[in-house]
């Protein structure tokens, strides 16, 4: 069984790695592009503000790799700033970006979903009102956390670090798509994003999933890949861990 990993290139290529060292049979094939701010300087501006942040959220890896390839050369991150991120993926590349562990913050290991709604779990006690927090994101996405803290009594500030598009398919990635086409159960789709299953969608109008299997990490991408059309679709925690287990215990 092959597992086609969805992610963005970059993480993408990173997962692909990570799961053939456990050996099992991955490949990338990204399923959402990732294209530059619309407003670049107003990230490099954002940089210039953090001293006066209480918090920054980073909601992806994405997220924190655009908003870091703006960082001033020689500025380090503030000593009273924390920063949030929404899963261990994305804790992972803001530690490797000069991110001290201990000003970090993300959802405790044991939770069942990796999101904003994990996140807050970590920060709910914390006094908030009148602090300033920068939510670092693409070009939309939910307001969920950003409502949340401003309903008590924070002043957020949402940024477009970056822009998700539709994938670009090469030669390689067309010839994967129709090898998983032509053998639904012999591959399993690994889906981390909703909007990687959309953009499957959109180029594949007319194909039956119902022989195909996929791999999601949250509710809410689990149903999108069922009403796709996906015959069996399992949902697992984002954690290399999880992922792993729950790929090595599906039948081949």
């Amino acid at each position: 069984m092959k597992v086609i990993v969805t992610r963005p290139a970059t993480q993408a290529e990173d997962w692909v790695l990570r799961l053939r060292a456990l050996h099992i049979d991955a490949v990338a094939l990204p399923l959402i592009g990732i294209a530059p701010a619309p407003d670049q300087s107003a990230v490099r501006a954002a940089w210039g503000t953090l001293e006066s942040m209480r918090l920054v959220v980073f909601v992806s890896p994405n997220a924190a790799e655009q908003f870091f390839a703006m960082k001033p050369e020689g500025q380090p991150w503030p000593q009273a700033v924390m920063a949030g991120a929404t899963g261990p993926g994305t804790s992972r590349v803001l530690r490797g970006l000069g991110v001290p562990a201990a000003q970090l913050i993300e959802p405790d290991a044991a939770e069942a979903q990796f999101d904003s709604e994990a996140l807050w779990e970590r920060l709910r006690g914390r006094p908030w009102q009148g602090a300033r927090a920068l939510l670092v994101r693409g070009d939309g996405g939910r307001d969920w956390l950003a409502d949340t803290l401003g309903a008590h009594g924070a002043e957020v500030r949402h940024l477009a670090a970056y822009r998700r598009v539709a994938p670009v398919f090469t030669t390689l990635m067309q010839q994967q798509l129709g090898a998983a086409l032509a053998q639904p159960r012999e591959h399993l789709w690994f889906f981390s994003s909703s909007e990687a299953v959309t953009h499957l969608s959109q180029a594949t109008v007319g194909a039956d999933w119902a022989l195909a299997r996929a791999l999601a990490t949250h509710p809410r991408i689990a149903a999108t890949a069922q009403q796709m059309g996906f015959g069996s679709v399992i949902q697992t925690q984002p954690s290399l861990e999880a992922v792993s287990a729950c790929i090595q215990s599906i039948p081949s």
